[in-house]
């Protein structure tokens, strides 16, 4: 995008030059002098179109700038969710294949929902500051696995509003199982969704906008999302 505006500059930098060259050498075979008020003109709504086009490109490309991080600060996180449900997953004790504590999949373990701030300070500042005196730092003590689903969600979802205060995790399960106690029985399929609200450039407020519907389970929500599907 700047190399772009580079060339944009130079072209309307020659596009004056070529003006001023003109009107001299008109000037100069008639024997006149200065410039004549249309010459001017016509160049300074040239040279305005230019800046213009300019400021315009400026503001798409931050536009672009913040949902692109947006994106890659999802993905990221949505890679550290899996590969920690990886390295915290066990043997099922009635099955041939692997599963993760309960805790992984309850929605009251991230975006800090089983936290309470007494602050008028955003999120990160509230909880990502100072270790909550309620959870088990399980950096400096033995955690059971209950105990590392939570340490884990609360890490994940500081991680997800590192950048965009908006952005909320969420794990869910498609239980492979539904007859036993486990939430998430071996084989089960555990999805992943990283969502923040979408925003939209140059679009008439009147007009309708075309939603994932993956990422926007209500029909008022309007979420851009990364989702990352895993099998343990």
């Amino acid at each position: 995008m700047v190399i772009h505006i580079n060339y944009l500059l130079i072209l309307l930098s020659r596009i004056v030059n070529l003006l001023f060259v003109s009107v001299i050498a008109r000037k100069t075979r008639f024997s006149q002098r200065g410039l004549g008020m249309i010459e001017i003109l016509v160049t300074l709504v040239i040279l305005a179109i230019g800046l213009l086009g300019v400021a315009t490109l400026q503001l798409v490309a931050s536009f672009n700038n913040a949902d692109a991080l947006s994106r890659s600060q999802a993905v990221l996180v949505a890679e550290q969710v899996s590969e920690r449900m990886r390295v915290s997953a066990f043997s099922a004790p009635d099955a041939d294949g692997k599963i993760i504590d309960d805790g992984y999949v309850n929605s009251n373990f991230y975006n800090f929902a089983n936290l309470s701030c007494t602050s008028s300070a955003n999120q990160y500042e509230c909880f990502c500051q100072q270790f909550p005196a309620t959870l088990a730092n399980c950096h400096t003590t033995q955690c059971d696995s209950s105990q590392v689903a939570a340490f884990d969600a609360y890490q994940l979802s500081c991680a997800s509003i590192q950048h965009n205060p908006n952005m909320r995790v969420s794990v869910t399960c498609a239980d492979a199982n539904t007859t036993d106690s486990t939430a998430c029985s071996a084989g089960s399929r555990h999805t992943i969704m990283l969502s923040w609200p979408a925003a939209h450039w140059g679009v008439n407020t009147n007009s309708s906008v075309i939603s994932n519907p993956s990422c926007n389970p209500n029909t008022n929500d309007d979420n851009d999302c990364i989702i990352v599907e895993v099998f343990l």
